[in-house]
């Protein structure tokens, strides 16, 4: 029987870039994460039956998710958005490596595999990730009600 566990990544607002659908979509990655870890049972069987159910369904979702990253990037002319995109191309084929040798039956197992993702996507968000929210908020306008926005002006 699968127990709760604790979080692996509990979401803070140190995360945050204060771009609500990035945001959002940084907590939906870290809930992928801790839904992989709070299915980590010790079954083998059990494991793999999971991660073939749900690794297709992350797959897609990282790539949407560094899609809309990467789209703002270009949006806002983002000098560092090649090295940006390469590091989200790298961890794309670093997936698909490790999803080829968890099916093969390699030594890769349900526990690694969470816990590369979990140092993966905080590193990422800590190192990588403020490097264009900081840029984003260099550049940003204030609006009245105190909120920042980019407009077109903002970009120039």
């Amino acid at each position: 029987m699968l127990t709760k566990r604790n979080e692996l990544i509990t979401w803070t607002n140190t995360f945050a870039c204060g771009i609500k659908l990035i945001d959002d979509q940084h907590k939906e990655l870290v809930n992928l994460v801790n839904g992989m870890f709070n299915h980590i049972t010790g079954d083998p069987e059990e494991e793999r039956e999971y991660f073939n159910k749900i690794i297709g369904e992350a797959v897609k979702y990282v790539k949407v998710h560094f899609a809309t990253e990467e789209r703002i990037m270009r949006h806002t002319r983002f000098a560092g958005y090649a090295e940006h995109k390469r590091e989200h191309d790298n961890f794309v084929l670093t997936v698909v490596e490790n999803v080829r040798i968890f099916n093969a039956g390699g030594q890769l197992t349900l526990t690694i595999f969470t816990k590369f993702l979990k140092n993966w996507v905080l590193s990422h968000i800590a190192v990588a990730d403020k490097q264009y929210f900081t840029y984003l908020r260099r550049i940003a306008s204030r609006k009245a009600n105190g909120k920042l926005s980019i407009t077109s002006e903002d970009i120039r």
